[in-house]
Order: structure tokens, then C-alpha cells, then sequence
């Protein structure tokens, strides 16, 4: 039984969770130079077994698709070709950064540590899985 994957793409970097064996638990894994993204992933695949990629899709207030989804999408078509067994979604992913700095509030966390942008990504691609994980159930 494999896991889930979820990243939270950004031109930079990227947030990415995963989930336990049992599909019950989103944990965040790491935050990787989006340049990095398609290698770390092929390292990662070959000692973990994941069924479904998720892949956040952002959007604006309005609904309209964010700038950074050309981008996203070229990534999906190259994710596809390097892995055509592996299914990918496409999720909401709108105020993911707002909740993941709450969040963090909420966690105690000082000021200082609310600015790690890599931190913030990572929690994001967490709320990315458990908003999925929970729409499951």
C-alpha cells in the first residue's frame, strides 16, 4: 500500500508532505529547490512507495488560475512522462500560506521562525494533504 505525496510548487522552492502507509496521517517531509524537484522526487520514489501525487493547485480570490500554473502545468506533463503509472491530482490549494502562517502563530512559533519561507512551504503541502485527506473521508 503506498502513500500519498503532496507538493506545494513555487517558483523557488517547494513544499512537499507525505503521508503514513495507512494514508491516515499528512506529515510534512521537506522543502526543495524547485530546480531539484523532478531529481529529489526520482530519489524518493525508488525507497518509498507512493500511489498519488497531489499537486496544489493555486488560485486567485475570483477563481482564475494563479501565474505561477504554467509553470505547474509544464512540471505535471514532465511528472507524468518520468512516472506514467503514477496518478496525479490536482487540489485547491487557495490560503494554504495564509493557514500554514496561522499555524504557526497558533504553534507558538516567534516571529523569526514565521519567516522561514521553506518552513511555510513545507506546512503548506501538509494542510495541501489533510484538506485531501479529510474530503476523503
Amino acid at each position: 500500500m503506498g502513500r500519498l505525496l503532496a507538493i506545494d510548487y513555487g517558483s523557488k522552492r517547494t513544499g512537499i508532505a507525505i503521508t503514513d502507509e495507512l494514508k491516515l496521517i499528512a506529515s510534512g517531509l521537506t522543502t526543495v529547490n524547485t530546480k531539484e524537484l523532478l531529481k529529489f522526487l526520482k530519489k524518493y520514489f525508488t525507497s518509498e512507495n507512493v500511489d498519488v501525487v497531489l499537486i496544489g493547485e493555486p488560485r486567485q480570490r475570483d477563481g482564475t488560475q494563479s501565474l505561477i500554473e504554467v509553470e505547474i502545468k509544464k512540471f505535471v506533463i514532465i511528472l507524468s512522462e518520468a512516472f506514467p503509472k503514477l496518478k496525479i491530482v490536482r487540489v485547491d490549494e487557495r490560503f494554504t500560506s495564509k493557514i500554514a502562517l496561522q499555524t504557526m502563530i497558533d504553534s507558538g512559533l516567534k516571529k523569526k521562525q514565521r519567516q522561514n519561507k521553506e518552513l511555510i512551504d513545507e506546512i503548506s503541502a501538509t494542510i495541501i494533504l489533510q484538506d485531501y485527506l479529510y474530503k476523503k473521508k
